[in-house]
């Protein structure tokens, strides 16, 4: 039984209240438990997101201090980002896109297979449906999102020689999505989801034959030891995303929101053109060319990219990853798809 008297109760309520409406002070200075990137995807997360949250108080010029861990080094499912921001439990996380589309197909928008072929059109993407996505999981999981960058071209590696798309009949691709799943089942291939940190030793037992990812993280993880063809054709960009707990935003003033925000859109401006130098690099690298000035260099074969197969992905999105994605994300988000091609459609002139 609470004895307290009356006026104490209000006054312990009142303090309550009054702290969750001021701003974070520099008498106060708080650390942000971060999520970041799994530490085997490379050179983004090691040379400009861990840097960034590293000086997170000198970078955002806030009294805040950030515990950045990777996705990997704490241990967690990168498929289970969501779910651990909604519950409280980290403040800021570098959101994996596709890896997260199940709890959240809103997230695929930005990441349809053959919707962004380039970076160029990527950015298309990235600016049309920024602003739905953030309403989203504002809504659905009490996260904002401050800015997304992609990976680069999500490209094959393969461990038997290959020479177009319609060589992957009867083959094991590794995906990391159902939309990607959809597309390789589309071309005749089996797909078989994996995580990232999976993928080396799988391609080394002979459990996938070929697997799907972004040069640069090829080459920092060491797949052309286990694999013997590069195809540079992209399916997706591979967007990773900088989401805040609404909690964590709303203590901020709104001055120091804008603050916040201006950091992030210039580390995710840098990771943009970072992003792109590397995927040109690396692909030299993977097959012992010069130059090769940001990775090892191994010895693949450089297949040359068909006409054809460059239709197959564009095509893709109007014949395959739309109306697969459409059907999921319509039914747990009510016009999604109508909104998709009223934006993004608009923007890359896809309907």
């Amino acid at each position: 039984m609470n004895h307290a008297a009356p006026w104490l109760r209000t006054l312990a309520a009142l303090a309550v209240t009054s702290s969750l409406a001021f701003s974070v002070s520099a008498q106060d200075r708080i650390t942000y438990k971060v999520i970041g990137q799994p530490a085997a995807t490379g050179k983004v997360q090691a040379n400009k997101e861990k840097p960034f949250f590293d000086e997170f108080a000198k970078r955002t010029g806030l009294p805040i201090d950030a515990d950045y861990k990777s996705n990997d080094q704490l241990g967690l499912k990168d498929t289970e980002q969501l779910r651990i921001m909604k519950a409280g439990l980290f403040d800021i996380v570098s959101l994996r896109v596709s890896q997260n589309s199940r709890d959240e197909p809103t997230l695929l928008g930005l990441d349809l297979v053959g919707a962004a072929p380039n970076y160029g059109t990527a950015r298309k993407v990235y600016d049309a449906w920024l602003d739905t996505l953030d309403k989203r999981l504002q809504g659905q999981f009490q996260i904002k999102l401050l800015g997304a960058w992609p990976f680069g071209p999500q490209i094959l590696f393969c461990k038997k020689p290959i020479t177009q798309l319609a060589d992957l009949k009867g083959l094991k691709v590794r995906v990391y999505d159902q939309n990607l799943a959809k597309f390789i089942e589309s071309v005749g291939g089996t797909p078989v989801p994996l995580s990232f940190v999976e993928v080396h030793q799988a391609l080394s037992l002979g459990v996938v034959d070929c697997a799907v990812t972004g040069p640069s993280s090829a080459n920092s993880s060491n797949w052309p030891e286990v694999t013997t063809h590069q195809y540079p054709l992209g399916f997706q960009m591979a967007f990773n995303g900088y989401a805040i707990s609404l909690k964590a935003w709303n203590r901020l003033t709104p001055e120091q929101q804008g603050k916040m925000a201006a950091a992030f859109k210039t580390l995710v401006d840098d990771i943009w053109v970072y992003s792109e130098e590397l995927t040109q690099d690396s692909l030299n690298c993977n097959t012992g060319k010069e130059p090769c000035t940001t990775g090892k260099k191994f010895n693949l074969t450089n297949v040359p990219v068909t006409p054809t197969d460059i239709a197959t992905v564009r095509n893709a999105v109007s014949k395959v990853s739309l109306p697969t994605w459409a059907e999921i994300c319509d039914k747990s988000n009510p016009g999604c798809s109508d909104t998709w091609k009223q934006t993004v459609g608009k923007a890359i002139g896809v309907q």
